[in-house]
C-alpha cells in the first residue's frame, strides 16, 4: 500500500473550501432564478433606445384578457426596442397559478421601485395595503403611468373600507370617481357601444395629428365596444375618438345615432408629494383589439411619449409580434387555467 503523503493531504484540504464555493454558488444561481420566475415574468432588453430604462406592467382583471396581452407587448417592448420589462399578475395563493379572479394579490411590486414607467391593466383590484401602498407610492412618485380598458376601474374596496386606500375605488364619492377619474381622467361610466354587438373604430383627434405618439399610427380597429365618459378630468386631452361601428367588423358602418368620443387621452396627474406625472390612458383593450397593428403601435409609442422619449421614436415602431399571441375570447371564466408567469417565457433563441 502506498502511503498518501502530507503534502497531498494539505492539497485536498485547500480544495475543500473551493468546491463548497462553486456549489454554494449554484445552488444561489438556481435559487434566484427560480425566484424570479416563480411569480412574475421579466423579459430583458439587450439593444434599442429602451436599453436601461424599466417598464412594470400591473396586470389583473378578470374579463379582457390583460394577463395575456401584458406579456405580448411586453416582449415587443424588450425584444424590438431594449427596454427591460417585468411583468406581474394576479397569482392563485394556494396554487401560484395566473388566477385574473384572485382580488387580493400582486407578488412583486416591489418591482415599482426602479420602474420608469407603470402600465396597469387592473379591474376591481383590493389588495392588502402593504401591496397596494406601492402603486400609490409609484403614483406620487412624478413618474408616468398608462392605464388600458378597465382600469379606468381599477380599485374596489368593498372587504376593508377602513383602508387608508379606499378612496381610490372606482365609486368613491369623496376623492371623486377614485383612482380611475383623479389620476387616469375617468372612472366607469357605462358601455356606450353595445358590448360585444359594436365594435370600435379609432381616429386621430382633431388638431393631434403631429402628436407623437400618433407617429405611423395609421389604422386602429378592434372588437372593444366604446365606453362611456362624462367629461374628462383635469388637462386631459383626446388624442383618438372612438367610432361606434354597427357590428363586429372593421368595415361595418359607423353608427349614426352616436357620436365619436374619446377612447384615448393624455394628461398630467400632480400627486401628494406635489410631482407631476405624464399619464396616457386607453379605453380600447379588448384582447382581440391587440391584432390590430395601430393599436399597438400606439401603445409602444405612449411608452416612449410618457418617460420623455418621445424624439426616440420611429418613423415607424416595430410592433411585430414576438412569438405567438393568440388571444382567448374576452368574458367572465374564459381565462385559460394552469398558467404560470415561467409560461410567459421567451423562447431561449430570443
Amino acid at each position: 500500500m502506498v502511503k498518501k503523503g502530507k503534502g497531498t493531504k494539505m492539497k485536498h484540504a485547500r480544495n475543500i473550501p473551493n468546491l463548497w464555493v462553486l456549489i454554494m454558488a449554484l445552488v444561489c444561481s438556481a435559487a434566484s432564478v427560480f425566484g424570479a420566475d416563480k411569480r412574475w415574468v421579466v423579459y430583458e432588453g439587450k439593444k434599442g433606445p429602451g436599453v436601461g430604462k424599466h417598464i412594470v406592467f400591473v396586470t389583473g382583471d378578470e374579463e379582457y384578457r390583460g394577463e395575456e396581452s401584458m406579456p405580448m407587448m411586453a416582449k415587443i417592448l424588450a425584444v424590438h426596442h431594449g427596454f427591460k420589462c417585468t411583468v406581474l399578475f394576479s397569482i392563485n395563493k394556494d396554487t401560484g397559478d395566473i388566477d385574473p379572479k384572485t382580488l387580493d394579490n400582486i407578488p412583486g411590486l416591489e418591482a415599482l421601485e426602479s420602474a420608469d414607467l407603470m402600465v396597469l391593466f387592473l379591474r376591481f383590484r383590493e389588495l392588502p395595503d402593504e401591496q397596494m401602498k406601492r402603486i400609490i407610492d409609484y403614483t406620487n412618485s412624478g413618474r408616468p403611468i398608462i392605464g388600458l380598458r378597465t382600469s379606468t376601474h381599477s380599485f374596489n374596496y368593498r372587504k376593508n373600507r377602513n383602508s387608508p386606500y379606499a378612496k381610490y375605488s372606482c365609486n368613491n364619492r369623496e376623492f371623486k370617481g377614485g383612482y380611475g377619474r383623479q389620476v387616469l381622467g375617468e372612472t366607469w361610466i357605462n358601455h356606450y357601444g353595445g358590448h360585444q354587438r359594436e365594435s370600435t373604430r379609432g381616429v386621430i383627434a382633431e388638431g393631434m395629428e403631429s402628436h407623437p405618439i400618433v407617429k405611423g399610427v395609421e389604422d386602429i380597429w378592434g372588437e372593444s365596444d366604446v365606453y362611456g365618459i362624462t367629461t374628462l378630468s383635469g388637462d386631459s386631452k383626446p388624442l383618438i375618438m372612438g367610432v361606434v361601428l354597427e357590428g363586429m367588423k372593421p368595415t361595418d358602418k359607423p353608427n349614426a345615432k352616436k357620436k365619436p368620443v374619446p377612447v384615448v387621452w393624455t394628461k398630467t396627474y400632480t400627486g401628494e408629494k406635489g410631482k407631476t406625472s405624464r399619464v396616457f390612458t386607453s379605453t380600447m383593450g379588448h384582447s382581440f383589439d391587440f391584432l390590430s397593428e395601430g393599436f399597438r403601435r400606439l401603445l409602444v409609442n405612449a411608452c416612449y411619449w410618457g418617460m420623455g422619449m418621445e424624439d426616440k421614436i420611429p418613423a415607424r415602431s416595430n410592433v411585430n409580434i414576438v412569438g405567438k399571441y393568440e388571444p382567448s375570447r374576452i368574458g367572465f371564466n374564459n381565462e385559460k387555467t394552469g398558467v404560470k408567469p415561467a409560461d410567459h417565457a421567451l423562447s431561449p433563441q430570443r
